[in-house]
């Protein structure tokens, strides 16, 4: 007999727990939530506002987790997680997440995967209306992934990553120079996130130029338990974009991670991902209510 009870998410408490039910859950396709390091990542960097997590919200049969309804980055965007199982509580997470979750400037959207057919029959009986989805694209480790790297540059030896040319890589190589300013040596970050319980920056991958400037950098949150290589965050300097330096990055990272039993790994939507042989593997779709 099911006894199915629900409370608020206590952040400092309930991080590890919630982890260990996403990494039970999780399926390739995303279709029964997000993987188990989405959310820690986010909960580790500064660009997250994290003073709306009181509202998250966790579901129990008995002391088992079966559902989560929280918010990321913006807070207006609601994720669903769900076990198998317990389709019947669906209704229950999408009523709360309209009633209770960020709406700010009526700005609220409901992400659901392909696949998560309970959250989304629930989402349009409360007179919600898909208004836009995508692919994002993974890589099958039963194929090699082998882009060299190209001359004039090297990898950085493997465990041997430094933090403050990380933070200065990731701030030129999301554009934020060019939006923002110079980069002024704020490591924040990448200091949080390294203090992840579960990162594993010694699998990080990053490319010098012959300067000793990190151009390139790929990440890895290795997930043993789901045999996943969950590769976050990739980015390049924008003057040694369309270099290969990123093809490159990802080979490495196949290299580095596939003797340790990894079968796939994530990318995203950018066309440059299926170009090196990535394929759609998970269908994101927005909601809003209309």
């Amino acid at each position: 007999m099911k006894n199915i009870t629900a409370r608020q998410y206590r952040i400092l408490s309930d991080h590890m727990d919630i982890y260990q039910f996403m990494l039970e859950i999780y399926e390739r396709n995303w279709r029964n939530g997000v993987p188990a390091p989405f959310l820690e990542y986010a909960l580790s960097s500064t660009w997250m506002d994290k003073s709306y997590s009181y509202l998250n919200r966790i579901w129990f049969d008995g002391d088992k987790i079966i559902g989560f309804v929280y918010t990321e980055n913006p807070v207006t965007d609601i994720y669903f997680s769900l076990r198998p199982g317990y389709e019947e509580i669906a209704p229950e997470m999408v009523a709360y997440a309209d009633a209770h979750m960020p709406n700010l400037e009526g700005k609220r959207h409901f992400i659901i995967f392909k696949g998560q057919d309970a959250i989304q029959t629930a989402a349009e009986k409360m007179g919600y209306q898909q208004i836009s989805q995508w692919n994002d694209m993974q890589y099958d480790f039963d194929k090699p992934l082998d882009y060299p790297l190209p001359k004039g540059f090297h990898f950085v030896p493997q465990g041997m990553l430094d933090i403050a040319k990380i933070s200065e890589c990731c701030w030129k190589g999301f554009d934020h120079e060019e939006k923002e300013g110079p980069w002024d040596g704020d490591t924040r970050n990448n200091y949080g996130l390294l203090q992840s319980p579960h990162q594993t920056l010694e699998y990080g991958v990053a490319i010098e130029n012959e300067s000793g400037n990190y151009v390139c950098y790929a990440g890895m949150w290795w997930i043993p338990e789901n045999q996943l290589a969950y590769m976050e965050p990739l980015c390049t300097v924008p003057e040694y974009r369309q270099l290969g330096l990123a093809s490159a990055a990802l080979s490495e990272l196949y290299r580095r991670m596939k003797p340790l039993g990894a079968t796939h790994m994530t990318g995203g939507g950018n066309p440059f991902y299926e170009k090196i042989g990535y394929h759609p593997a998970v269908t994101w779709t927005v909601w809003r209510k209309i």
